[in-house]
């Protein structure tokens, strides 16, 4: 059950203005081999101009939270689509090559920050911790969905006219946002907000730290797969042979992305039934064990690769919805949006490093030497679910001895 019918409208809401503004974030990685050729790119420097996206985001994270506690988060929404908007089209239009690229994208990112997590405080307004996992997996599985269309979308555009039209066609829904959630979006009634100084205290939090640490990992090994993802699939034998290896390998980028927001949606449900930690754990043992062996199948047949590249997006997103649900249960309703944005804003420093770690890697060895650096990270998240578990643990027995006294 998601919720009744007001919930359900606000979530749709939440959802659509989320896969719109979306489709910025990935346009650029569909078309990076076109980008990288014509601009004469390595490694490293295509993986700054996505890191640049990223760093923007980190920037206006912060202050992105602050505001949605203080704030309606739907003014926030509708000026971050706005600015992510904008400078996507800007890069569609004037950008020749790496600075301004670079600059360009930075500024995207900075408007994608008034968008998703934002996004997150308004649907957790709406929905209690009963229901909460399965609403945010429906939530962040657009997140998923909107990359997997961005990544077909421009992968289309751009084999039929070129790689601008791609990013400026990919780049007009975040310009419809703003009236979307203006107009037919609507504040929680109960919704509490702060008005007090900006406070780091949740810090103080082993359980919420420990979480932090489990979603920045995740970012680690799935901001990485996200980016190279395409140039990988170019580089199979599998999909050389095939007519149209740029349309097929950016298709089957899109599948797997978008097939991660069912990953989501049943990682949310599930957490929700059989608990957080348990869906977190199984889903990065899962995702670490293909990310440690993909680089060293190129040479699978294309119905093997098609299979073990769909069941990596299913797994990749399953712990990201849980993850971010235990987030909100670890602090005061009063601090949701401060907590989720100190999260994002740790958590997705590790997609500013990488992809260009990726890229670094993949410039002295190759893939296989690529895709392990994205296992460590799965590894690492492990590691802190283990932390998370026990902090959480320790701290329920020390509430039932303090209710036993």
């Amino acid at each position: 059950m998601v919720g009744n019918r007001t919930q359900i409208r606000m979530l749709t809401v939440a959802s659509v203005s989320l896969l719109l503004s979306i489709l910025v974030w990935f346009n650029y990685s569909a078309v990076l081999p076109r980008i990288v050729a014509e601009w004469d790119l390595s490694g490293i420097h295509a993986g700054l101009i996505f890191g640049a996206f990223q760093a923007g985001y980190l920037v206006a994270i912060i202050p992105a939270g602050v505001l949605v506690d203080r704030y309606s988060p739907r003014w926030v929404i509708a000026v971050g689509s706005a600015v992510t908007g904008v400078a996507s089209l800007g890069f569609a239009a004037v950008a020749t090559g790496f600075l301004d690229g670079t600059l360009l994208r930075f500024m995207a990112g900075i408007g994608m920050a008034g968008v998703y997590v934002p996004g997150m405080r308004f649907v957790a307004d709406w929905y209690t911790e009963t229901g909460r996992g399965t609403a945010m997996g429906i939530y962040i599985g657009t997140f998923s969905l909107g990359s997997g269309l961005s990544f077909l979308i421009s992968s289309a555009v751009a084999s039929a006219v070129d790689w601008r039209t791609a990013i400026a066609v990919t780049s007009v829904g975040a310009l419809v946002v703003a009236p979307l959630i203006l107009t037919i979006g609507r504040d929680a009634p109960t919704t509490t907000r702060e008005t007090s100084d900006f406070d780091l205290s949740i810090l103080r939090n082993r359980s919420y730290l420990a979480a932090v640490s489990v979603y920045s990992w995740h970012n680690w090994e799935l901001f990485g797969v996200r980016n190279w993802l395409v140039a990988f699939l170019l580089a199979t034998p599998a999909i050389a042979a095939t007519g149209q290896p740029e349309l097929t390998a950016g298709t089957l980028a899109g599948v797997m992305i978008a097939v991660g927001g069912l990953g989501n949606v049943i990682g949310g449900t599930l957490s929700d039934r059989v608990g957080r930690v348990r869906i977190i754990a199984g889903a990065l043992f899962m995702s670490g064990l293909i990310s440690a062996v993909l680089g060293m199948l190129q040479g699978l047949a294309l119905i093997g690769l098609v299979a073990l590249v769909l069941c990596y997006g299913l797994v990749l997103t399953m712990d990201s919805a849980p993850t971010s649900t235990v987030i909100t249960e670890l602090v005061a309703d009063e601090h949701v949006g401060m907590a989720l944005s100190v999260q994002s804003f740790i958590g997705f420093s590790t997609t500013v490093i990488s992809p260009v770690v990726f890229g670094w890697t993949l410039d002295a060895g190759g893939y296989a030497l690529a895709f392990p650096t994205l296992a460590a990270g799965a590894c690492i998240a492990l590691c802190s679910t283990a932390a998370l578990r026990s902090t959480r643990e320790k701290t329920a027995t020390q509430t039932a001895q303090t209710s036993d006294i």
